[in-house]
């Protein structure tokens, strides 16, 4: 169907965690357990849209094409946008200086620069006029908003990748996406404030200082060890199933995995992802995840880039993109390298 020619990034400036966390949280040990280094924190004034293009322009440049040459140009934004009611696509397209090109807005939090691949593939099979598309994932925490230590059990962090996807593409080639919800936890994670029920946050209240994440978890387990555990290893297991699932999709044996490229979350959090295939960490994202931290959507095309751009990845390995998000959602895309 498609694969991958080229990869383009932009990041944030880096920030050391050791140094800064105490800015964040009033326990960095904690955080420093998670065993990130370091994370991109973009310069205020430096938006989402302007490090997508960023990271487009030098995926474009790899390659040899011009923003002129797309077919279609899709965003996935894990974060909140600029603006509401705004169209981040438009917004890098015009940012591209691309006139009347066909655009994509993907916003599935972190699951949308991998679930967005199989989005991508409906396209082409619908639309045999398509030849090149330059994919883009993108987060940029807004920090009125979330605490980017204390949303969840990662340090969220600022930056973009992007791909250039053309149809035929003999390496890197996009084989199956495969996803599914469990509703029940929808409600996790979210932004209470700045959305239609509760547009404006009360007097007093602050990113900073808001209850983390994690909180709404427990609660929603009464804040039972034995609930909690159990629902532990069910994550585990779903994390297990939709990469099998995306296998059976894919007609390929889970066997002939040899990298799994997940969020970027703790070392120990991305072995339990690994372990049912007997990937090793340095078959993963592990030692990516603590340079770069949580870059949302663009976590496993990151990885999956940069192996790819540092030689790591031969010719007929088998990669599995996946992850869990808000939703909850269990997603994963198979390529084949």
């Amino acid at each position: 169907m498609f694969g991958i020619a080229g990869f383009g990034y932009a990041f944030g400036a880096d920030e050391d965690v050791r140094e800064v966390a105490a800015d964040y949280v009033p326990d960095p040990e904690r955080i420093l357990r998670m065993g990130y280094r370091t994370f991109h924190r973009a310069e205020d004034g430096v938006t989402g849209t302007e490090l997508a293009a960023r990271a487009g322009r030098a995926a474009l440049d790899r390659v040899g094409l011009a923003p002129a040459d797309l077919d279609l140009l899709v965003v996935a934004v894990s974060e909140l946008p600029e603006y509401l009611h705004w169209d981040s696509s438009a917004a890098l397209a015009r940012e591209l200086k691309i006139d009347r090109v066909q655009t994509l807005l993907l916003t599935e939090g972190c699951a949308c620069g991998v679930t967005g691949l199989g989005t991508v593939a409906g396209t082409l099979a619908v639309q045999p006029e398509i030849e090149t598309v330059l994919f883009v994932a993108v987060n940029r925490v807004s920090e009125f908003h979330r605490n980017r230590m204390t949303v969840n059990t990662a340090v969220h962090s600022d930056g973009a990748v992007a791909a250039v996807l053309r149809r035929g593409h003999p390496r890197n080639r996009w084989l199956a996406t495969h996803q599914f919800t469990d509703p029940e936890f929808c409600d996790w994670f979210r932004t209470d404030y700045g959305g239609a029920l509760a547009p404006v946050p009360p007097p007093g209240w602050s990113a900073a200082t808001a209850p983390a994440g994690t909180e709404r978890v427990h609660a929603h387990f009464d804040k039972s060890p034995r609930r909690l555990r159990a629902f532990v290893d069910a994550l585990a297991a779903r994390s297990a199933e939709v990469i099998e699932r995306a296998c059976e999709r894919a007609g390929v044996d889970p066997g002939e995995l040899t990298h799994v490229f997940a969020l970027n979350e703790s070392e120990d959090a991305i072995a339990d992802v690994a372990r049912p295939f007997g990937i090793p960490p340095e078959r993963t994202n592990a030692g990516l995840a603590a340079a770069h931290g949580h870059m949302g959507a663009a976590d496993q095309l990151l990885a999956l880039g940069q192996r790819w751009d540092a030689a790591e990845l031969t010719p007929g390995d088998l990669a599995a993109l996946t992850g869990t998000s808000i939703g909850m959602r269990w997603y994963c895309s198979l390529i084949r390298v």
